[in-house]
């Protein structure tokens, strides 16, 4: 018996801009003899990507286009990307909101969608009503929702309330509603869109808590849309990046992240050995590679414990040298140096021809959030300098925390957060 949930065939969602629906008779009728030939829908043809930044040359945008992966049963997914990439068009596809215009979605059991504040709520019904009738819609008893309404209103924390109009509810007390009717009305499938940002601390971490509970303690699915990154990495194992309504990678939760945060940045960034200034004569360098890219732009993730810096070129000459690396805040502020051959006589022999220099740098455990500036030297210290490339990587670190923790800023809290015991 298959484990997939949810299959996503060629999922495409096309809209007109600037009207509701074709806009036109003709163009109605145009779709509806296509339809009744069994020919294409003709205007599918002239659609546009979704680019919301580039100014419009067509009638019609793909807001979603050729969608196509399977999440597993079990599996919490993160879909991630930037305002307008389609993250909250697919939530609504997948929970019958709207229609695809190409393709079909398979999914296997009940749907609990949690799309924005006051999802499945009538304002006029009081929370005990809404919750009676949420579950109604999803084909459960009474019984079976009385069952669960003690739960559903502790976990939610609006017992007082649970009475009065949703109408009267604060924003944050109707997405705390939403959410615990969502999670508690046994769902196989759980779809949480980015409304959970509307609720405290606390209960960002409840929501996560359970989701988790329900992923891996009941074996249900469930699609997480966040801008949270912490709070993705936290609760999936998988994830799919959208941009201008395309899926551009899928994969595990950590790889997603990564190419999320520098998919624009690596189009723009130079190789890391065009910062070379300086370099003693004789000595020619092949490349640099910086926390495992020639790139002049890489990221620490959170709890990255080690840093490797590789330079490989050729001498003309036997070489004595260090490899010196110095960190620096935006203020161009030395921060950390890695200087081996200075506080340790660590001194690099190599003989004359082609070399590789590599060295390890032990990161600090709590490294706070925030831009490093990176200097790379070669010198044989109090002899001579062999290589100077100042400012020639810039490493983006995320910042370290905990599963519920945040990370703190570099700016308001230095480099450096210290632990305890």
């Amino acid at each position: 018996m298959s484990n997939i949930a949810i299959e996503f065939n060629h999922i495409g969602k096309q809209y007109r801009l600037g009207t509701i629906g074709t806009g036109t008779i003709s163009h109605d009728l145009n779709r509806w003899w296509a339809r009744i030939r069994g020919k294409e829908d003709p205007f599918l043809k002239i659609g546009e990507v979704n680019d919301r930044t580039q100014k419009a040359s067509s009638d019609f945008v793909w807001a979603l286009k050729d969608i196509d992966f399977k999440v597993e049963q079990g599996e919490v997914l993160g879909i991630i990307g930037k305002n307008g990439a389609g993250k909250s068009t697919l939530l609504k596809v997948l929970s019958r909101v709207t229609s695809p215009t190409t393709g079909t979605i398979r999914a296997r059991g009940r749907i609990a969608s949690l799309l924005e504040v006051g999802t499945g709520f009538h304002p006029e019904m009081t929370g005990r009503e809404n919750i009676y009738m949420n579950g109604s819609i999803m084909g459960m008893t009474k019984t079976e929702i009385t069952r669960k309404l003690d739960e559903i209103v502790d976990f939610a924390g609006v017992e007082k309330y649970i009475d009065t109009p949703v109408k009267r509810y604060s924003s944050g007390m109707t997405v705390r509603l939403g959410f615990a009717i969502a999670a508690h009305l046994e769902p196989e499938i759980l779809v949480v869109d980015e409304v959970l940002a509307v609720g405290d601390a606390e209960f960002q971490k409840k929501a996560i808590g359970k989701m988790q509970d329900i992923s891996q303690g009941g074996g249900r699915t469930v699609l997480f849309v966040s801008h949270n990154m912490a709070a993705v990495k936290s609760l999936c194992n998988k994830g799919l990046v959208l941009k201008n309504g395309q899926s551009t990678y899928t994969g595990n939760i950590q790889d997603c992240i990564h190419f999320y945060l520098n998919e624009d940045k690596t189009e723009r960034v130079e190789l890391i050995k065009e910062r070379i200034k300086w370099t003693k004569g004789g000595l020619n360098i092949h490349s640099i590679h910086i926390n495992g890219t020639d790139k002049t732009y890489s990221v620490i993730q959170s709890h990255q414990k080690e840093l490797e810096v590789e330079i490989k070129g050729h001498s003309d000459f036997d070489l004595k040298t260090d490899l010196m690396v110095v960190f620096k805040s935006k203020d161009n502020v030395p921060m950390m140096t890695l200087a081996p051959g200075h506080y340790k006589g660590d001194i690099i022999s190599l003989p004359a021809g082609d070399f590789s220099i590599k060295r390890i740098i032990k990161l600090p455990k709590i490294l706070t959030r925030g831009i490093l500036y990176t200097d790379v030297i070669m010198h044989h210290p109090m002899v001579e300098w062999q290589l100077k490339a100042p400012d020639c990587c810039t490493l983006d670190c995320e910042g370290y925390q905990e599963e519920y923790g945040f990370a703190i800023n570099q700016n308001e809290s230095g480099v450096i957060g210290l632990d305890y015991e």
